[in-house]
């Protein structure tokens, strides 16, 4: 199995160690759209799979009433999360921690959460990473915490642009077990762990928002 971090790199280094993806400077803006929508006031979040950190520094900006958690498993950009942290001086910001969601066990290792926030991974990552990741979110999130996923799906088994059909070959040539997820299958996972889905929301680049909400 290929882990996503050997996949090419499209960030770019900096001067000092904060890193920058270009795709993550453009997203930024939609997606705090939607969780500025979603998420609670004064929510505790936690990001899973922050990369570079261009994100949460973003969101915990957007919102001092945030008490944002970012997270990795790549010691690279957890030294590019904190480095943006840094420059910040966000105090509603967290240190990095890292969070291996191919664990199982993953979830005993943070506290209980009002939102659980991840972008662009779940099409890296075998289905057994998706499901560990799914099972161990709904134990996390407190009662109404709100699970929000962003990334790129097969809608109804179909990939819907010419693109994702070349992205989703190029993935499963380098490892056939990942590539693009259905949406039905992830919203039926979502559901049978007992969360409640509330959203899909289209968003630009043929992208989907998945929102789910604990009862």
């Amino acid at each position: 199995m290929t882990n996503y971090l050997s996949l090419p790199e499209t960030a770019e280094r900096g001067s000092d160690e904060r890193m920058f993806a270009p795709y993550a400077e453009r997203n930024k803006a939609p997606i705090f759209y939607v969780l500025n929508e979603v998420l609670p006031q004064n929510a505790d979040v936690l990001e899973i799979a922050s990369g570079t950190g261009q994100h949460c520094v973003h969101f915990a900006a957007q919102r001092p009433d945030w008490s944002w958690q970012p997270s990795e498993i790549d010691p690279e950009r957890i030294k590019s999360i904190n480095a943006y942290r840094g420059a910040s001086q966000l105090p509603n910001l967290c240190s990095a921690i890292t969070v291996d969601i191919s664990r199982i066990d993953w979830s005993e290792t943070v506290n209980n959460r009002d939102g659980i926030f991840l972008s662009n991974l779940l099409h890296l990552v075998p289905d057994a990473t998706v499901n560990s990741f799914i099972q161990g979110a709904a134990k996390v999130l407190k009662h109404n915490g709100i699970l929000a996923i962003y990334g790129p799906f097969m809608r109804s088994g179909e990939l819907t642009s010419e693109g994702d059909v070349e992205f989703h070959a190029t993935l499963q040539t380098q490892d056939p077990e990942i590539g693009y997820k259905d949406d039905f299958d992830i919203i039926d996972l979502i559901e049978n762990c007992w969360l409640e889905m509330v959203h899909v929301i289209e968003m630009p680049a043929n992208n989907l928002f998945l929102i789910a909400r604990k009862p």
